[in-house]
């Protein structure tokens, strides 16, 4: 929950960040499913372990990177 006197472009900001955490969790999940039922999964495997790392990375931006 963001803290009052929080502005709306920050409240804004940070569920997007979110939404895009939640995105690349849920694709990560997916691959790694995915792999399971696949002859090679080691791509797959690959697949989830980048959208784990965005999903940590993505928290660090701030809105003066972009």
């Amino acid at each position: 929950m963001t803290p009052p006197g929080t502005t709306d472009f920050q409240r804004g900001w940070d569920a997007a960040i979110q939404a895009v955490r939640d995105w690349h969790e849920a694709k990560a999940k997916q691959a790694m499913v995915q792999s399971t039922r696949t002859r090679f999964p080691k791509n797959l495997e690959r697949e989830a372990e980048l959208h784990r790392r965005c999903a940590e990375l993505i928290v660090t931006l701030s809105p003066d990177d972009v």
